[in-house]
């Protein structure tokens, strides 16, 4: 885990640096003119002549003072008349506002080969040793990795293993839209997905499976009912309520339900969603354009550490195409490592390298006393 320190303040070249100038908020959800626009990066904002980070960070949203000399990172919509707002233009802290764009020191030979150096590439190995192990550490130290997924999550056939890594305690909550919970629902009454069975066979009627089964569900009144009710018997939302993993799904234009526990509306699903990133010390993109850069869009770059320093927040994106994970690092997110494969492939090849990482630290564990009495 790479962790770097906030700016050292006390350099003489902060020293005359002023306050931050705030201003009212005309109206509720309209910011003053002039207001500072967010970034993901490390923020810290002047007043009374201490520098603050603002709490709740997040991009494309606004510094309001709190009564109590607090700063949070609002979005508009959310701002109330009379709010001071942070107002200016300038990162580099000349107008109380600083931006550490920097978070590591500058190293490495300009001139040096940089063939292959990005992560994101169709041609480049994907490492999931390394990405097992991030996901065990995240695990053991306590953390929240939030789980975006799309629907081809579940038509790939990798739902078993996504349960798995629920069931096993490695997702901290799961955003995903209505089509992910339908299918995953469908696959657990009716052993189809979109009427396809695992084997890729199209079934008689199958094409209304997925609609029986999302009335099923509404006639249960909630997905924790249908599961308490033995309808829902298997998969990724039995699992979640299972293991009391809190899971937000979000609806589409499409009418197909949707199931009771979907939010419709838009900015309440955004709040919903909101309130995970908020937590997140970690974030897994699987096959959800649209879902996977909304949800880049609230996470900060960057995780707070007790001891007062940063570390870079971990995201694993899964896509068919690299716009998405270059859409993740255009917003921030510096340690984005683009996996260009399929939902099945990813997830049943991490799950076998995260059983092969903990056997072997349970291997270690086992031979550590017999080293010391040999010792």
């Amino acid at each position: 885990m790479t962790t770097f320190s906030p700016p050292d303040f006390s350099d003489p070249r902060f020293a005359d640096f002023p306050d931050a100038r705030f201003s009212p908020a005309p109206a509720d959800g309209v910011l003053p003119d002039g207001f500072f626009s967010t970034t993901n990066l490390p923020t810290f904002v002047r007043r009374n002549g201490k520098w603050l980070a603002p709490n709740e960070p997040r991009m494309d949203s606004g510094l309001v003072l709190d009564g109590d000399g607090s700063i949070w990172v609002r979005e508009g919509r959310r701002i109330a008349k009379g709010e001071l707002v942070a107002v200016g233009d300038k990162e580099d802290g000349s107008q109380g506002i600083f931006v550490q764009t920097q978070l590591h020191p500058s190293t490495g030979d300009h001139d040096a080969f940089a063939f292959m150096s990005s992560e994101v590439s169709r041609e480049k190995p994907i490492d999931y040793a390394n990405m097992a192990r991030l996901l065990i550490e995240e695990k053991d130290r306590g953390g929240y990795p939030i789980w975006v997924t799309g629907p081809a999550l579940v038509h790939s056939r990798a739902r078993s293993d996504m349960s798995w890594f629920i069931a096993n305690g490695y997702v901290g909550a799961l955003l995903a839209g209505n089509a992910v919970a339908v299918h995953d629902i469908e696959a657990s009454i009716y052993g189809t997905t979109l009427g396809m069975t695992n084997t890729g066979e199209i079934t008689q009627g199958g094409h209304g499976l997925h609609m029986r089964a999302i009335n099923r569900v509404r006639a249960a009144g909630s997905i924790a009912n249908a599961v308490a009710d033995g309808i829902i018997t298997d998969g990724i939302m039995y699992s979640c309520v299972k293991h009391n993993v809190p899971f937000v799904l979000t609806g589409s234009i499409r009418d197909d339900g949707p199931l009771p526990d979907v939010i419709t509306d838009a900015l309440q699903a955004q709040d919903a969603m909101r309130a995970h990133a908020i937590k997140a010390t970690m974030a897994i993109l699987i096959a959800t354009a649209l879902h996977a850069i909304a949800t880049g869009n609230m996470l900060p770059a960057f995780v707070a550490l007790p001891d007062g320093n940063m570390r870079e927040l971990t995201t694993i994106c899964v896509d068919s195409s690299e716009f998405v994970v270059s859409k993740l690092k255009d917003r921030g997110t510096h340690q984005a490592f683009g996996v260009v494969t399929n939902a099945q492939d990813f997830m049943h090849i991490l799950r076998i390298y995260v059983e092969r990482e903990l056997d072997a630290r349970e291997a270690a564990a086992r031979s550590t006393p017999t080293s010391v009495a040999r010792a």
